[in-house]
C-alpha cells in the first residue's frame, strides 16, 4: 500500500513539475528580460539582455551584461556568466566559449565536452567534431570519446560518408546500407567491418609529385586565402558573439580599437595551422619528396 502511495505521489510531482515548466514564460521590462509563472509571479528579475530556451523549457541560455550563462526556469543560475560566445545546438545543447576555449553543456548546465577545445561543430550521426592543437577527434552526445585527436581534418559530405585526413592523406569511409553514419566503439573495427567501405582519395596528383610545381603565385594565393577565416573569426569574437542586435553592433564602436590585435592573433593561428593552413600543402609535398628519396 505504501509503495502505491509513493508511486502516486511521485507521478503527481512529475506531472506538476512538467506543468509548472510549461507555464513559465519570458517577459520584457525596460529592454531587459525575465521569467514569470502563469500567475504573474516573477521567477527571475528582468536583468538579462537575452533569454533563449534550452531543452524542454527547463532552462535558458541567458546573456547578462556581456557574458553568457544558464538559468533554470525557476531563475536559479545553473552555469555562471563567464562566456563571451554562445551557440545553441539542436535545442538541447549549448556551446560556450571564451579565451580558454570552447565547451558543450546540456540543459542542466552539466559538462558534455570540457572547455578545452579549439573548435566544436556538429556532425551527422549524433557526433561532435572537436579540435585541439590542430588535430581533430569525435565525441558523442553523452560526452564519450569516439576517436582521439589523431586526424588532420574531418568532414562529412553525406550523412553516411565521412572523409578523414590522416598523416597527410585523405580517406573516405562509407557506411554501406545505412542512411546515417554510426562508428563502432573502437574506431579500429572500421578496417575489418564489412559494413564500411574505405577508399584512399588522391588529391591534386600533379602537385603531389614534386613540390617544385608550387609557384610563387600559388604560394601567395594560399597565404591570402587565410585572410577570410581569420576575418570571420575576428568578427565573431568581437561582435557577433557579444549578444548585440544587428543595428547596435555598428552603433557601439568600442570593438574597433581591438580589431587589429584580435585579427593578427586569428590570422597567425590560421596561418600556422600545420594541417589546414596555407602552408600545409607545401609541407606535405616536401615531406613526400623526402620519402620518395
Amino acid at each position: 500500500m505504501n509503495k502505491i502511495i509513493c508511486r502516486a505521489l511521485l507521478l503527481f510531482c512529475l506531472i506538476f513539475s512538467c506543468c509548472y515548466a510549461a507555464d513559465v514564460s519570458v517577459f520584457s521590462e525596460n529592454g531587459k528580460f525575465g521569467l514569470k509563472d502563469a500567475k504573474g509571479n516573477i521567477l527571475a528579475e528582468p536583468v538579462y539582455k537575452k533569454l533563449i530556451v534550452l531543452g524542454d523549457n527547463e532552462s535558458y541560455i541567458a546573456l547578462k551584461g556581456s557574458r553568457y550563462g544558464i538559468v533554470s526556469n525557476t531563475g536559479e543560475t545553473l552555469l555562471d556568466f563567464k562566456y563571451s560566445h554562445a551557440t545553441r545546438f539542436l535545442g538541447k545543447f549549448v556551446k560556450f566559449g571564451n579565451y580558454k576555449g570552447f565547451g558543450v553543456y546540456n540543459a542542466q548546465g552539466k559538462v558534455i565536452i570540457p572547455q578545452e577545445q579549439d573548435s566544436i561543430d556538429l556532425l551527422f550521426g549524433g557526433m561532435f567534431l572537436v579540435s585541439k592543437n590542430y588535430k581533430y577527434g569525435l565525441i558523442d552526445f553523452n560526452g564519450n570519446t569516439i576517436t582521439d585527436y589523431i586526424f588532420d581534418d574531418i568532414y562529412m559530405p553525406k550523412p553516411n560518408v565521412m572523409r578523414v585526413k590522416y598523416d597527410g592523406e585523405w580517406y573516405e569511409i562509407e557506411q554501406i546500407a545505412a542512411e546515417t553514419f554510426s562508428l563502432p566503439e573502437d574506431i579500429q573495427d572500421v578496417k575489418t567491418s564489412s559494413e564500411f567501405k574505405i577508399t584512399k582519395l588522391v588529391t591534386s596528383p600533379g602537385a603531389a609529385s614534386k613540390y617544385s610545381v608550387v609557384t610563387t603565385t600559388d604560394y601567395f594565393l594560399k597565404i591570402l586565402s587565410s585572410i577570410s577565416p581569420a576575418y570571420e573569426a575576428t568578427i565573431d569574437e568581437l561582435m557577433l558573439s557579444q549578444g548585440a542586435e544587428a543595428v547596435s553592433i555598428f552603433m557601439n564602436v568600442s570593438w574597433l580599437p581591438k580589431f587589429p590585435f584580435v585579427y593578427a592573433k586569428n590570422y597567425y593561428k590560421t596561418f600556422r595551422n600545420p594541417n589546414n593552413g596555407p602552408l600545409a600543402g607545401i609541407k606535405e609535398n616536401i615531406k613526400r619528396e623526402f620519402q620518395e628519396e
